[in-house]
């Protein structure tokens, strides 16, 4: 109450801060469909750079920073009530530098800021809007900002005249706590110097247990996020373990996850997460790298499971991602929005994909009483009055009756009569990386060919669009590359491509990993062992992180942990275990106390620590061959090491299946980890008892 007073006072009696500075917005020349979004804002804004950065440092104004992306609907709603007011834009340009940011096109400045405020004690999500010194430090800032005052909140001029009038008053103090505030975040993770143990990952395991919701699956107790890299090192503790509690856990949340309202039943495809624990009522945005992990994650499940219900998803939402997220000439957009225009004109949140009883009569007939039982559909709605399709878990069995099937074909067309919601057709090459992964082993696990072509096209995509001499660009739109590569581009598409090397066998794509991996060179930090998130040439915040912590994605050094551990066993080269080792012991203290948020680097270390090699001597047109590298797929292998060799081929001279071969002049699968190997196997039947057995050891 003091701050709300203290704020009316301050509105009251400021003095101008400054009335210099460039006008006009400057969003219109920009590729990103967020900033353009924007070009007709009355603020004057610019894009994110040194252009804007200069000015402020030489104007000596505060900058006003505002970070968001296009899917997001408070994003719009900040537009909304404040950037498109001429009163408060002609405060905005009076008294500040105004640089609004998509933070998809620049994730390690929105890293870097996210961190900066949450140190200061700050709310933190999107929109992310800040106050910065002159010289871009953080001084205050929070989410979404209100028009006028309302429910404890300051309204947004009441907000940025506080702190001009505070900065006028000690711009010398506050300049060298933010200053420090974000040298603090700078200092390295030290670990203790050893490396993570099979029984340090059965302790992270049980940790990871214990913080799953009993009831819903999943973690959290109020929104709930998919979580999936923490979800995969609970798998792996299963498949390590073969502990039933583990592989119950991760089972149901799967299942509360594809039955409920974080899943469209009518277009396919996840949403980015739900606003209660019980994964009913979605934030409606459609991110293309939440589905590209879903369905990698599904796949996974189901090899172990062959759930009718987890390959009807897969399917689905493969079905989804291709037709609706796949753009002209491979690649694959980042987004659909989570508004669409309604009657009124206005964006509405949800707008497309909810019913009402009225609707779903009218498009089922006599079909609709059946439908509304099944989806829990009612008079009174379970979001705002309409209805957010959802089934429960104890009923999962009817999931994929016929008939709903046939209701959810009728409802689609019905729906596809609405006003759509945007998509945000800019390409990022570390999403692809994770969604060309994705289709990869959901086409090879279920046998379906093309899904790989859309991966091989969307490989060539980023190569052919996005690259230049093994150097990436982060982001694509209209034939314009953006920021250079980052160090999550370069670890998701080396993994991308180890993938596709293992599935065909061609040299081509582990060339391709080996040199992104060089490239990366470029971010290591010697001293403290570990990557920096972008290049120090590339840095525009003055605060380069090393980041190991998961936040729904795995973290880049996670990401390219793994890949330095599968170029090893694929490889031999022992500089690429000695370096996935050094990450592993940078960050090894936080995922043994906090394992939620380090999934990534658990899967890592326990690849390390022990991948499950197979070797299939024999030759790719064979088919008795190939009936053991579908065996392969179909099974869920932590850190799987695949090889397909002709008879005589050399395997690197330290593999542990050095100078098997076939026996009796057939096919011949050998699974091997650390220093020891199966006997040879050549059945299907065989194969899986082999992998089944040694992944427990």
């Amino acid at each position: 109450m003091r701050f709300v007073v203290l704020i009316v006072v301050l509105f009251a009696v400021t003095a101008t801060v400054s009335a210099a500075g460039g006008a006009e917005n400057r969003l219109g020349g920009e590729a990103s469909p967020y900033l353009l979004l924007h070009k007709d804002d009355p603020v004057h804004w610019r894009p994110w750079g040194p252009d804007a950065l200069a000015e402020a440092r030489r104007d000596g104004k505060l900058i006003f920073l505002s970070i968001g992306y296009s899917a997001c609907h408070w994003c719009h709603v900040m537009q909304r009530d404040n950037f498109e007011d001429r009163e408060t834009a002609d405060l905005m340009n009076e008294r500040f530098i105004n640089i609004l940011l998509d933070r998809e096109e620049h994730p390690d400045v929105d890293n870097a800021y996210v961190l900066a405020a949450a140190n200061l004690g700050l709310p933190t999500g999107w929109p992310l809007n800040l106050v910065l010194t002159p010289d871009a430090k953080p001084i205050f800032g929070g989410t979404y900002f209100p028009p006028e005052r309302r429910q404890g909140l300051p309204a947004f001029t009441e907000m940025l005249l506080y702190v001009a009038r505070r900065y006028v008053e000690d711009p010398s103090g506050i300049s060298k706590r933010a200053a420090a505030n974000f040298e603090l975040l700078a200092q390295p993770n030290v670990g203790d110097g050893i490396e993570m143990s099979p029984k340090d990952l059965r302790v992270a395991g049980k940790l990871l247990l214990g913080g799953i919701d009993v009831f819903h699956g999943g973690f959290g107790e109020s929104a709930k996020f998919p979580f999936i890299p923490a979800l995969a090192a609970l798998w792996r503790t299963y498949l390590r373990s073969g502990d039933q509690g583990y592989r119950d856990a991760v089972v149901m949340t799967m299942e509360s996850m594809v039955l409920g309202g974080l899943y469209d039943h009518i277009g396919g495809g996840f949403a980015r997460y739900t606003e209660d624990p019980a994964w009913e009522v979605p934030h409606f945005e459609k991110m293309l790298y939440v589905n590209g992990q879903m369905l990698a994650f599904m796949t996974e499940v189901w090899r172990e499971t062959r759930s009718p219900l987890l390959e009807a998803r897969i399917r689905e939402t493969v079905g989804f991602m291709l037709d609706e997220l796949r753009l002209k000439g491979g690649g694959f957009a980042a987004a659909l929005d989570s508004d669409s225009v309604g009657p009124s004109g206005d964006l509405t949140e949800g707008g497309y994909y909810v019913w009402s009883v009225e609707e779903i009569d009218a498009v089922l007939g006599p079909e609709a009483e059946a439908f509304k039982r099944a989806f829990g559909v009612t008079d009174e709605g379970n979001w705002h009055g309409t209805n957010v399709l959802l089934q429960s878990r104890d009923e999962k069995e009817v999931a994929l009756n016929a008939d709903l099937a046939a209701s959810r074909r009728k409802l689609a067309v019905a729906r596809a009569r609405r006003p759509r919601p945007m998509r945000d057709d800019k390409v990022l090459a570390d999403w692809n990386g994770i969604v060309i992964a994705a289709l990869t082993e959901a086409g090879a696990a279920l046998g379906e060919t093309v899904w790989i072509e859309a991966a091989r096209d969307a490989f060539e995509f980023v190569v052919r669009e996005m690259s230049a001499e093994d150097r990436l660009a982060h982001t694509w739109r209209v034939g314009r590359s953006g920021p250079d590569g980052l160090l999550d581009d370069y670890a998701q598409m080396a993994h991308s491509a180890l993938t596709l090397f293992e599935y065909t066998g061609e040299a081509s794509f582990l060339d391709r990993a080996k040199a992104w991996v060089v490239v990366a060179e470029k971010m290591w930090d010697e001293d403290n062992g570990a990557y920096y998130a972008s290049t120090s040439d590339a840095d525009t915040t003055g605060l380069r992180l090393r980041i190991g912590a998961d936040d729904q994605l795995p973290s880049g050094n996670a990401v390219i942990a793994e890949v330095l551990a599968r170029l090893y066993y694929l490889t031999g080269v022992d500089r690429y275990r000695a370096r996935a080792a050094r990450i592993v012991v940078a960050f090894r203290d936080a995922p043994l106390s906090e394992p939620r948020f380090f999934g990534g680097l658990l899967r890592a270390a326990d690849t390390l620590n022990g991948a499950i090699q197979v070797v299939v001597v024999g030759d790719r047109k064979d088919a008795a061959a190939m009936s053991l590298v579908h065996e392969v797929w179909r099974a869920s292998l932590p850190g799987r090491a695949l090889e397909v060799i002709e008879n005589g081929a050399a395997l690197p001279l330290g593999h542990p299946a050095f100078g098997k071969t076939r026996i009796d002049g057939a096919a011949t699968a050998y699974v091997c980890i650390g220093t020891f190997c199966s006997l040879p196997v050549q059945s299907p039947d065989a194969l899986r008892k082999a992998m089944h057995d040694l992944r427990r050891i």
